[in-house]
């Protein structure tokens, strides 16, 4: 088969697919504030505030005074026109206003955001989706936070297309400020976690995940975590999340590496990378084969073993080019090993995007990305003589951009 056959049977399935983005940290606009969109929320995303600082030789406490047109206009102009915009944050910001029909030539900001200030949230969704090529979201939902945990009792969202996932980095992080915070919500805990805190805690996390009807809990963790290990994190993790995960039927996703403020300064810029441990990954999944777990790693050096590590369990689903992954020459390696050694049982990748318009970006270049790779694989496969059909094409191409969430989790899709 001709591979340039193949190159517009795979462009015809990429065209067509209607992505599942399984984990975000998007909200609907029911959530009022919470959903950041528009093009100073863009340029002021934590990637290229970090980016700005490499050159502009200010206080950071100055840069965090300015007003978020301020701190805009300077990324813009420190960015965009003193220095060519060619790092991967700002090709997307430049790919969103290319995806909206603006003329990115003309360098004109004022433009642009005039734009941004004729839409209204719930249009702009649409817009959004429609040039993304989204049909659902999952957002990341944290009820310790006191603005979204209202909007929620007051009646939560109501677009189908935003899914909610129950997001407990504070209850396995940070107990001894969480503990609490759960003591005021009305839940019987104690400091040492100790007397009836498990089943307080396991009260706390059925409740929210009914309330949310949550896809999956979902956690982000240290470079440090380890499992098992004499903690209050271990403990909440064998004796309320795993038990709450499997009476649910919901899986525990775990997104290992951070390395919290190494320059506190940079404030949400200022995390980092690290390498996390593929063994506690095992170790969970062995020892809990009735649960479902979902896993992403922030370090390029845990990739190949995690990979491995998902042979080995099937209750075991990697996922995406997590943050500092999400770069076009780490999604292409990584794609390419992934494929090589799972096949098609994995999902190559999530947006993780905070703003709206990031998701024109981020899925404009993974598609291209994982395109070109998924290219050479059907290429390879043809010259055995296996010559793949466009059906089957699409149904790989939509499993990978979505299905395969929706068949693990045992739902159907929206």
């Amino acid at each position: 088969m001709d591979r340039q056959i193949i190159e517009g049977m795979i462009s015809r399935a990429l065209a067509g697919v209607k992505i599942t983005d399984i984990h975000t940290h998007l909200y609907s606009p029911e959530f009022g504030g919470l959903m950041l969109w528009g093009i100073d929320e863009v340029l002021t995303y934590h990637y290229l505030v970090a980016e700005t600082m490499r050159w502009v030789d200010m206080p950071y406490a100055d840069f965090w005074a300015m007003s978020k047109t301020e701190q805009a206009d300077l990324i813009w102009q420190t960015l965009f026109i003193e220095h060519s915009p060619v790092s991967e944050a700002c090709r997307g910001a430049l790919t969103v206003l290319k995806g909206l029909g603006l003329d990115v030539s003309s360098r004109d900001l004022t433009a642009f955001r005039a734009f941004f200030a004729k839409q209204n949230p719930v249009d702009h969704v649409d817009t959004v989706f429609d040039t993304a090529g989204i049909g659902s979201v999952v957002m990341t939902n944290d009820p310790f936070d006191e603005a979204e945990r209202q909007i929620w009792l007051s009646g939560g969202k109501t677009d189908p297309r935003f899914h909610a996932a129950l997001r407990i980095d504070p209850l396995l992080n940070l107990w001894d400020s969480t503990c609490p915070k759960l003591k005021a919500l009305g839940y019987d805990v104690y400091d040492t976690f100790d007397k009836g805190s498990p089943e307080g805690v396991r009260r706390f996390l059925t409740d929210w995940i009914e309330r949310m009807d949550a896809l999956y809990m979902a956690v982000s963790l240290p470079t440090e975590f380890a499992y098992p290990e004499d903690s209050i994190r271990c403990r909440i993790i064998d004796e309320c999340v795993i038990p709450v995960c499997r009476q649910l039927g919901i899986p525990f996703a775990l997104m290992i590496g951070v390395k919290r403020q190494v320059n506190s300064a940079l404030k949400g810029a200022g995390d980092a990378v690290g390498y996390g441990s593929v063994g506690s990954v095992e170790r969970l999944c062995a020892r809990y084969p009735d649960n479902k777990f979902m896993v992403t790693m922030l370090a390029r050096e845990n990739q190949h073993e995690l990979c491995v590590a998902s042979r080995k369990f099937r209750n075991l689903l990697i996922f995406g080019c997590w943050w500092f992954l999400n770069n076009p020459s780490l999604i292409d390696e990584i794609t390419r090993m992934r494929l090589e050694l799972l096949g098609l049982s994995m999902i190559p990748q999530h947006s993780d995007a905070r703003v709206l318009d990031q998701l024109i970006y981020k899925w404009a270049h993974s598609r291209q990305v994982i395109g070109a790779v998924l290219v050479d694989k059907y290429t390879d496969l043809a010259a055995t003589g296996w010559a793949p059909t466009q059906d089957e094409i699409n149904r790989d191409i939509e499993g990978l951009f979505g299905g395969n969430f929706w068949s693990f989790i045992e739902r159907k899709g929206v």
